[in-house]
């Protein structure tokens, strides 16, 4: 067991050595571009200096303008609403001539909430930061998503996003690790203290738009999620900082892929209060009306925090469906939470062809967690027959130390988990008795020796996937919540 310990103590220092100094390359080093997709689903973001502008800006547009041509004031104090909207609308001309850049000098920039603009680039350089009014009054009201049919948390009208735009097309959000800042302080406050009519907005919300990309900025301090693409193609999200205090930032999720297909997100550092990433795709009835599922979705290289929630999670709305999902190459540390999906009764829709691979868990509650009975629902207008499938769901070499539970799958009778894999798994434990690989309801295998012990649910396979030992427990349950 020492020996066991010692080993993946040393892999999970390697990872953290490789984690930082990859972002130490980013941040320090790395600063530079133009995004280049590349075959294989890779995705390179760079600019060298030779492509400076004399303003010190890239030039990424046949045009470019600086946010002072417009009388913008970088003070902290003057309000730039009118900066931007003129900025943008002039950019908004030049769609036919290959767009307009848009380029925030260093400086504290405050605005009321703005629209982007199709065929655009948003730079922020070193040391500018894009402030969010804290004033909900300059904060425009929209309809419920569709897929909601609700305000996430009150009846009727949502706060827009502080950054938004709708049916856009050739998006870039870039910069020398500029940053975009919420002040959600205010909305968290009165958000406790019930003094909000309507669901507090997301920082950036971008809806019905493809070719968008946001690399190399900071996100921090969202009223409510951070960075949330809703029913997009074509997303890329790369070199990216988001953050937001592990405790008392409620909801403040950092990625929300809502309804997306062909996405990358890679190459990151997320710590906030709550989840890392969830990927979404609708709620009960709405989503399931609306039909839009989340699909084709790669995650890898992220190093994230969430002392409340979890690093990466699908679901709870997902009535829409969620597919096709790779996850590999991550780092939790000091988080509740490390991988999750969730759902209920009443939000139909699918959980299915899902990859986790390569993840290092450090220091958590609770590893691996599927979980069938997350009642939370927008009105009494469910179907509650309405049973999601939960399905071909994979977990490749998972590593880690100091984990109380690595593992607690509950399916139930109405939703059991179906063809579920575990290969190559070392998760050190802080628990040493009975109940800490979890199931109930569970089909699958394991491949292999794993550690902890599998439960016995799951059916047993050698190195060469040769059957050794078959199931009959499969309907078992081993949960226990009081670990």
């Amino acid at each position: 067991m020492v020996r066991f310990l010692s080993s993946h103590k040393s892999l999970v220092t390697v990872f953290w050595i490789a984690t930082f100094a990859s972002l130490f390359i980013w941040q320090f080093g790395g600063r530079g571009g133009s995004l280049y997709r590349l075959g294989g689903g890779l995705s390179v973001f760079w600019w060298s200096t030779a492509a400076l502008s004399s303003g010190g800006f890239p030039r990424l547009r046949p045009v470019a303008f600086n946010l002072t041509d417009f009388g913008a004031v970088g003070d902290g104090v003057t309000m730039n609403t009118e900066a931007f909207e003129r900025a943008i609308f002039a950019i908004s001309k030049l769609g036919k001539k290959g767009g307009g850049q848009l380029n925030v000098p260093p400086g504290r920039w405050l605005t009321a909430p703005f629209n982007l603009t199709s065929y655009m680039t948003l730079f922020l350089a070193e040391n500018a930061e894009i402030l969010a009014a804290q004033d909900e009054k300059l904060w425009p009201l929209l309809p419920p998503l569709p897929s909601y049919g609700y305000g996430r948390e009150h009846p009727g009208p949502r706060y827009g996003s502080f950054i938004h735009g709708q049916n856009l097309k050739d998006v870039v959000v870039t910069g020398n690790n500029g940053s975009i800042n919420g002040q959600g302080q205010t909305w968290w406050k009165k958000y406790r203290q019930k003094l909000l009519n309507h669901t507090r907005g997301p920082l950036v919300q971008i809806m019905w738009s493809s070719d968008v990309v946001f690399a190399n900025i900071t996100l921090r301090d969202s009223p409510f999620w951070t960075l949330h693409p809703y029913d997009c193609k074509n997303v890329t999200i790369t070199n990216m900082t988001i953050l937001a205090p592990v405790f008392e930032a409620p909801n403040t999720d950092g990625i929300d892929p809502d309804s997306c297909e062909d996405m990358i997100i890679e190459n990151s550092y997320i710590s906030v209060g709550d989840d890392g990433i969830a990927i979404k795709s609708g709620w009960d009835q709405y989503g399931t009306t609306y039909g839009r599922p989340s699909k084709n979705i790669l995650i890898r290289n992220l190093t994230i925090r969430s002392m409340v929630s979890a690093g990466i999670s699908i679901g709870s709305e997902m009535s829409g469906g969620v597919s096709n999902i790779t996850v590999e190459n991550i780092l939790i540390w000091s988080s509740r939470r490390g991988v999750r999906i969730k759902t209920a009764p009443g939000r139909g829709g699918y959980v299915r062809d899902i990859t986790f691979r390569n993840v290092t868990l450090d220091e958590l509650r609770v590893g691996i967690v599927i979980k069938t009975d997350y009642n939370e629902h927008p009105d009494g207008g469910f179907n509650p027959q309405a049973f999601p499938v939960l399905e071909n769901i994979n977990y490749t070499g998972i590593y880690g130390q100091g984990v109380r539970v690595p593992v607690r799958i509950q399916g139930s009778k109405e939703i059991p988990v179906k063809n579920v894999t575990f290969r190559d798994m070392s998760v050190g434990i802080t628990y040493k008795k009975k109940h800490i690989f979890q199931c109930a309801y569970v089909q699958g295998r394991v491949i292999g020796t794993i550690f902890p012990a599998p439960c016995e649910n799951l059916d047993r396979y050698d190195e060469q996937e040769q059957l050794v030992k078959q199931s009959d427990s499969q309907n078992a349950t081993d949960i226990d919540y009081e670990i």
